[in-house]
């Protein structure tokens, strides 16, 4: 595969986008909806809810993306980004696509002068783990974290 180049996503890219987020969800085990897809996509891109970086192969084409949500961190009193998202196509792993998303979001929330980025992962994910780790993520062991889910 050729050189792998990042860049903000852009309205252009919805569809691809779109598609690798519904790919992106099939892995978490949710039901294929392309339609929810595109418009939850959309709706992050028009409202600026979120920073969307996709990953290209030589002529463009879309084979990855990444998506940060901006937020706060109140002990530090600064702001931080939730890297929640990030999807390679399969036929396009173990190309750099990953890092090189990984790299660009780091890039994007220091430019924005942000103080940390989190993220969470399955703990049988360990592709991703090893990726996290390489690039000098480190695990939480002090924090545990819930959720509750309020409507399904």
């Amino acid at each position: 595969m050729n050189r792998i180049s990042t860049r903000p996503a852009t309205p252009e890219d919805l569809d691809a986008v779109a598609t690798l987020f519904d790919a992106y969800r099939q892995f978490y085990r949710q039901p294929a909806d392309p339609a929810l897809c595109r418009r939850f996509i959309q709706e992050r891109l028009q409202r600026d809810e979120s920073v969307l970086i996709v990953a290209e192969a030589g002529a463009g084409a879309v084979i990855g993306f990444c998506q940060l949500y901006p937020t706060f961190c109140s002990v530090r009193a600064a702001a931080t980004y939730v890297l929640y998202d990030l999807f390679v196509s399969p036929e396009a792993r173990g190309t750099g696509a990953g890092r090189a998303l990984m790299l660009a979001a780091e890039a994007h929330a220091a430019s924005t002068g942000a103080a940390r980025l989190e993220l969470s992962t399955a703990k049988t994910n360990a592709v991703a783990q090893s990726l996290y780790e390489s690039l000098g993520w480190v695990r939480d062991e002090t924090f545990f974290v819930y959720s509750k889910t309020l409507r399904s």
